[in-house]
């Protein structure tokens, strides 16, 4: 029998690079076949009374805004909100120490018996402001079913109609919402799309609702529509008091007590421009990102650099293959070819769906890079606590 003869060691090397760029090919291959099934799962809000008919007596919806320096939104907001074809609703803004024309604004529009502004009350010890907001309105509502929305949006006339036959279409007690996100300046256009980009790309919403694993779950805080009797039994915005993310952890209680719940597009019915620049974008998710993966640092780095890993490695080999044919092997080529058009489907299928102008998608590569940069910093904000948003700690109040 012939003795097999023994690899060198750079005919390893170069199996084990074959070998790494297939495996790359393949997670690829699973977070496009993720992306494809939320065209189907991740329904459209604008369409959910094509599949249930509104109900014969309408409920009580009161549509809950907190406010803290919002004068340049909280007028589009609210007429916004004022214009909605639903039968029975109220609007309860409250001003959350404003220190701006927000109350002036809100005040002008408060001739319309259905609109309400209230001041909130000092910050209690042990809550993030905008939490002890919504707390108040909570408090404050009177309608059967409870929709908390940000400031920074605006309503299609049918986006209640359609969210209340929502809950009756997907059966469930709870329901968030992604809005279009609207963006001008370019560095929101190179920041803002990661958000719509992880929601449809790593997050299989039919599996998800089905499975009903708590870690699972996610929401948006733009636009959360509960049932009364469900936020009661989850505590409300007291049982998340001194959560950055709020959202997460609130339909996280959700699925441990029982419930239902859905995530679905606003492209079309709520849409939002989060942040004015790029600065505002940079703040903005410095102080969700590292929050959003519970303070655990080891997760959180190994997810962001495998992120950049998997965009940059493959495009830095056909660099290498373009400038030298021979330090690249074409097999190494062919599989990092492959995961480079992969990375690009995938943001190519959340930006045509989310609307984000199609040219983003050849700059893709370098919103990862900027949103490791700003990984970096969202760490060194909470873990140095020097870290605000609109003039507080992003910690909570202490005696």
């Amino acid at each position: 029998m012939a003795s097999k003869i023994p690899r060198s060691r750079q005919e390893e090397a170069l199996m084990s690079l074959v070998g790494h760029e297939a495996g790359l090919v393949v997670f690829l291959g699973i977070l496009v076949a993720i992306s494809v099934s939320n065209l189907w799962s991740l329904h459209r809000l604008k369409n959910t009374r094509k599949r249930c008919l509104p109900p014969t007596v309408a409920p009580r919806v009161s549509v809950l805004v907190p406010a803290r320096n919002e004068e340049r939104n909280i007028g589009t907001c609210v007429r916004s909100l004022l214009a909605q074809d639903y039968p029975d609703f109220e609007i309860i803004v409250l001003d959350d120490a404003s220190e701006d024309r927000t109350h002036q604004i809100v005040d002008g529009l408060a001739a319309d018996r259905r609109l309400c502004l209230l001041a909130g009350d000092p910050l209690p010890p042990g809550w993030l402001g905008k939490n002890w907001a919504c707390h108040q309105l909570g408090n404050a509502a009177t309608g059967d079913l409870l929709l908390f929305t940000d400031a920074d949006t605006h309503h299609h006339p049918q986006t209640l109609s359609d969210a209340v036959a929502a809950l009756d279409a997907e059966r469930v007690e709870f329901l968030s919402v992604l809005p279009e996100q609207e963006m001008q300046a370019w560095g929101e256009r190179l920041v803002v799309p990661l958000l719509s980009w992880s929601q449809q790309t790593f997050h299989p919403i039919g599996l998800l609702r089905r499975v009903r694993w708590a870690p699972l779950t996610t929401a948006v805080g733009q636009f959360m529509l509960f049932r009364r009797s469900t936020y009661a039994a989850i505590g409300g915005y007291e049982s998340v008091k001194a959560s950055m993310i709020d959202d997460c952890d609130l339909v996280r209680g959700v699925v441990r007590a029982g419930f239902r719940w859905t995530l679905l597009d606003g492209t079309g019915r709520v849409g939002s421009r989060m942040y004015s620049s790029f600065r505002e974008a940079v703040d903005g998710f410095s102080k969700n990102l590292y929050a959003r993966f519970r303070y655990n640092l080891p997760l959180f780095a190994f997810v962001w650099a495998w992120l950049v890993w998997v965009t940059w490695q493959p495009l830095v080999l056909l660099a290498l293959r373009a400038v030298a044919p021979g330090a690249v092997r074409s097999d190494v080529a062919f599989y990092a070819a492959v995961a480079t058009g992969l990375s690009f489907l995938l943001w190519f299928v959340s930006d045509l769906r989310f609307r984000v102008p199609l040219g983003h998608v050849l700059a893709a590569p370098v919103t990862l890079l900027l949103s490791l940069a700003i990984a970096v910093r969202s760490v060194t904000w909470h873990v140095s606590g020097r870290g605000t948003w609109k003039g507080r700690p992003l910690r909570p109040a202490c005696r």
